[in-house]
């Protein structure tokens, strides 16, 4: 169960207004002279976004809205790897190019971006906002069938053969979250855990996976639904006080986080509290709710942390360190050097196959069955149907770690969530 019926469907409706709209007002980018179907010197078939000497990409994020901070660390990620696979060579002797539009999780400029890029890219190694590409699914498995990475886990994405979430879904990653306060923190059968989670998409399939897990393990999910507005959770947190929770479950943003784990803290209200991957961001450590963080929050990622012990960590800390000395580490590093770095070896395999069409590319991603893009986790993308992996880290608030996050947990998949099914 994720959003509503009721819900889903004036979302969607609204969503589909917009596209319509924006499809209509915005005419897309004059083509370059050397883009087209058709096959070019070297013998490779190209298409859309693809020309002798570029390849040509979208990224659809957020700089000024809800997911400002994760959306600025994915992008630059994303340009280093661009800018690393062109110093090697690109492509089939072609440069890959990113066009970045900002979108604010504004719904209407996030469609408008969209309608504008789509016929001028071969595909999207970045979009931000679930019910951003929820909105164009259709439009995208139906007629223009170019490749999309969202920075979006939402089981509701599941299916399509063209839109492919990268790690676990929300769902599966709260059941995962859940395990391990069962196992870890003292969690037991006849508690009451509570759940806090932004309406829509996200928090709503976040909520599928802790009722799931409570079912299971005989917990009593106590709920509280909040906006991407809301930032005080001083209301939620006495709500769940009163109603004794032994632990909680976050489903929001950062600054939900600060706040809910800040005044639960001054209120006394000591039980560990888990956010999914997108509700930290380091900066948070430089406010006064950081002692609370430190001792009493956790987080369930796809991955291990940018600060892991790994080659590949360690290399990517280096050069975005040397590309982006001003700005912080965070795990959205992670997820767009993932993001890009699949897009980009799936690139590679189309090439070898000399099908540089939106059709070769997705055919050539099926064939990444394990890949390990050097935080921890494998990922199989041979299945539209499944996300890439069921794997979460558990990870914790550390001022002294680099990216502000340390392992407590590597990557697994608890029994229930290897018997769950996600309802995409």
């Amino acid at each position: 169960m994720t959003m509503p019926a009721q819900s889903r469907r004036r979302l969607a409706a609204t969503l589909a207004v917009l596209l319509a709209l924006t499809a209509a007002g915005c005419s897309a980018k004059a083509k370059s002279g050397d883009d087209g179907a058709g096959t070019g010197a070297d013998g490779v078939k190209t298409g859309e976004g693809v020309g002798d000497k570029t390849i040509r990409l979208g990224v659809l994020t957020d700089m000024t809205g809800v997911y400002a901070t994760l959306g600025k660390s994915v992008t630059q990620a994303q340009q280093l790897y661009v800018k690393q696979l062109n110093a090697q060579g690109g492509v089939c002797g072609r440069t890959v190019e990113l066009t970045v539009r900002d979108h604010g999780y504004d719904p209407q400029k996030a469609l408008a971006s969209y309608t504008e890029l789509e016929s001028d890219v071969l595909g999207f190694p970045q979009f931000i906002g679930s019910p951003f590409v929820a909105a164009v699914e259709q439009r995208v498995d139906g007629q223009d069938k170019g490749l999309v990475l969202p920075q979006a886990w939402s089981a509701s994405l599941l299916g399509s053969p063209y839109i492919r979430v990268i790690g676990t879904t929300y769902d599966i990653e709260t059941i995962n979250a859940v395990d391990f306060l069962l196992t870890e923190k003292g969690l037991k059968k006849g508690d009451k855990l509570g759940h806090v989670y932004f309406e829509g998409d996200y928090g709503e399939n976040a909520l599928a996976g802790s009722r799931h897990a409570a079912r299971q393990a005989g917990l009593t999910v106590v709920e509280q639904k909040i906006k991407p507005t809301d930032n005080d959770m001083s209301a939620q947190v006495a709500a769940l006080k009163q109603a004794g929770v032994k632990a909680i479950v976050l489903s929001a943003g950062p600054r939900q986080a600060a706040s809910l784990v800040g005044v639960a803290a001054a209120v006394k209200l000591n039980v560990p509290v888990i956010g999914n991957n997108s509700a930290f961001a380091p900066q948070l450590l430089a406010t006064p709710a950081a002692p609370a963080l430190e001792k009493m929050y956790y987080v369930a990622s796809p991955s291990l942390p940018v600060g892991a012990d790994t080659p590949v960590a360690k290399k990517l800390v280096a050069d975005y360190r040397a590309a982006y000395p001003k700005d912080a580490l965070d795990n959205g590093v992670v997820a767009g050097w993932t993001a890009a770095q699949v897009f980009g070896e799936a690139l590679k395999k189309a090439c070898a196959s000399k099908d540089l069409t939106r059709e070769g590319l997705g055919k050539a991603l099926l064939t990444l069955e394990g890949h390990e893009a050097g935080f921890g986790v494998k990922h199989d993308f041979s299945r539209p149907k499944s996300p890439s992996s069921l794997d979460s880290a558990i990870l914790q608030p550390d001022r002294k770690a680099v990216g502000g996050m340390r392992t407590v947990r590597e990557p697994y998949t608890s029994e229930v969530a290897q018997d769950f099914t996600p309802a995409g």
